[in-house]
């Protein structure tokens, strides 16, 4: 037996969804048009069946119980019963496809929102908060379906209201204009409450992503403010945000009541007008009194199609704010989104040149970088790696980096960044990239048996997530060893050494040195044990570089260096 392939969710590799809110819906209706009108076409025959029973009725009233007609009773009576099996037979299918649409649509805006975080990795939260992005993952993908589910309903509406429109037209000119007239304009003075309520709506999501974030920010530094004893700081803060999430809560609420109430009473309104002119010309003897039961009929459906439309109206709000918080992760770029260069990169150990601080990186030494303003010198490291947007003027044995394809640089050249992250899985396969003895060595130079040893099972077993089973230290120094099991051409380092003590730090140092003796590695720290192993010391101010040396040189004859490394001290 064949097996069916896998969905492909109608969006390919390659595919760049539009990162604009309407665009956006446009983009995934037409993923799915298939269904859309399969659901059209169920919507349409179950709401006009409905519509339908009215003139059903009215026919077997004046044929059938005025003429004293027995046979046209029977006949329209089974016609009542037909346009019924008709419905529920559409209905069932109507409601399929619509529970299909919104699943569907639902799951394809997860499916390119997830691809987009994915590549736009750590340029997401700095530019769109990370409680956002949580809020849009939580919640955001279930509202997106919202209007694809009501949509076939909305088709049946629209089509059944303008057949009713037509038999009313037939039978009175004025009913006909009444309805033609005024069921568009009560559905189009919902314009005056669905602005301010999507305003409001997006305010309210605003907010509560902010609150998100608030909480998963002090959740990861729960440990630090306790120790730190700032709970109360914190619940002031989150106290303060739940009462600004509450209030555009309830700015929200009155808007909102008056778009549901507005379902009740604008229909109503509709049915009134509607049942008095026809009992009106009923009186007068225009109409017949099965016409007079069929248009009663007709007031009391017309509710139906008028209130889908206000739904459709109120759906359609609640998809564009979620629509809106989606296309901005979507139109958030990777730090380098610029991976066409027409440049290779240099075969061989080539210097890395950055003229942005004058930096100059030789093959196949130990570089230090150091600062007195440590995010100087990050940066430094960050333009060497390609890890910061824009053109910044890097050369690669006389190569413009900005000119080589970002994979070969990722392959190539890897930064180890201050705040490393180990993830949760098995330990083998958070140092993979070798063998066991290998991985042994690795943390063996990064002096990090403890952390093995911390970790029940070893290396077979489990890393919790973000290790936090594990101290700073241990966390960092595992997170060394992975960067060292991946040898790379070019080893940037950002402050490797800074969670663990003197003692451990030495035995880095000399470590690390001797490990890389050949490499080329670039080290950012202000650690006098480290500097001391590296071959070159470039001390950086004002992000340019102003002395370079060895570090006993540089500790002899500079004394900003000694200010920065020493502190002054002898």
């Amino acid at each position: 037996m064949r097996s069916r392939p896998p969905w492909s969710y109608g969006v390919r590799p390659d595919e760049d969804p539009p990162a604009h809110t309407d665009r956006l819906l446009v983009w995934l209706a037409r993923r799915q048009w298939r269904s859309l009108l399969a659901g059209a076409c169920f919507g349409i025959p179950w709401m006009l069946a409905v519509a339908l029973v009215p003139a059903a009725v009215g026919r077997a009233v004046d044929d059938g119980l005025v003429a004293r007609d027995g046979r046209a009773l029977v006949l329209w009576s089974l016609a009542v019963l037909g346009l019924g099996l008709v419905s529920a037979a559409a209905g069932n299918g109507r409601h399929w496809f619509a529970v299909k649409n919104w699943l569907v649509a639902a799951f394809r805006a997860g499916v390119v929102a997830d691809r987009a975080v994915r590549r736009a990795g750590p340029a997401l939260t700095r530019s769109v908060p990370a409680g956002e992005v949580l809020t849009s993952f939580t919640s955001d993908f279930g509202r997106m379906g919202h209007s694809f589910d009501v949509f076939a309903r909305f088709m049946g509406a629209v089509v059944s209201f303008v057949v009713v429109a037509v038999i009313l037209l037939r039978g009175s000119l004025l009913l006909g204009l009444v309805m033609l007239v005024g069921g568009p304009l009560l559905v189009a003075s919902l314009a005056f409450v669905m602005k301010p309520l999507q305003r409001r709506q997006s305010a309210q999501r605003e907010e509560a992503g902010r609150l998100t974030a608030l909480g998963a920010d002090t959740v990861a530094g729960l440990r630090v403010l306790r120790g730190v004893g700032g709970e109360d700081a914190f619940l002031a803060r989150y106290r303060d945000q739940s009462q600004a999430v509450r209030r555009a809560g309830v700015r929200v609420a009155p808007t909102q009541a008056t778009l549901d109430s507005a379902q009740v009473l604008l229909p109503g309104l509709f049915v009134l007008v509607v049942t008095g002119v026809g009992a009106q010309l009923a009186v007068s003897g225009q109409i017949t009194p099965g016409e007079l039961v069929a248009y009663y009929g007709y007031t009391a459906f017309l509710t139906i199609p008028l209130q889908t439309a206000v739904e459709m109206a109120d759906k359609l709000i609640t998809t564009r704010v979620a629509s809106r918080r989606i296309a901005r992760i979507l139109a958030v770029r990777p730090d380098h989104d610029r991976t066409h260069g027409t440049a290779s990169a240099p075969t061989g150990e080539a210097p890395l040149h950055d003229p942005a601080s004058d930096v100059c990186v030789e093959p196949a030494l130990m570089t230090a970088l150091v600062s007195a303003r440590p995010e100087d010198t990050a940066l430094v490291a960050a333009r060497l790696g390609r890890m910061v947007p824009g053109r910044h003027g890097v050369t690669w044995g006389g190569v413009a980096i900005d000119d080589v394809p970002l994979d070969e640089v990722r392959a190539r050249v890897l930064v180890s960044e201050a705040d490393p992250r180990l993830f949760s899985g098995p330990l083998r396969e958070e140092l993979a990239g070798a063998d066991d003895g290998a991985r042994r060595r690795a943390v063996a130079v990064t002096d990090a048996q403890d952390a093995l040893a911390a970790v029940e099972g070893g290396l077979d077993g489990e890393v919790e997530e973000r290790g936090r089973s594990l101290s700073g230290g241990q966390r960092q120094r595992l997170a060394l060893a992975r960067a060292l099991l991946r040898d790379p051409e070019v080893l940037v380092l950002v402050e490797p050494t800074s969670a663990v003590d003197a003692h451990t730090e030495a035995r880095i140092a000399e470590r690390l040195a001797q490990h890389r003796r050949g490499r080329t590695t670039v080290v950012v720290t202000a650690s006098p044990l480290v500097l001391d192993r590296a071959d070159v010391v470039h001390l950086v101010d004002g992000g340019r570089v102003v002395a370079t040396g060895t570090h006993r040189e540089l500790s002899r004859t500079c004394p900003r260096y000694r200010s920065v490394v020493v502190r002054g001290e002898d």
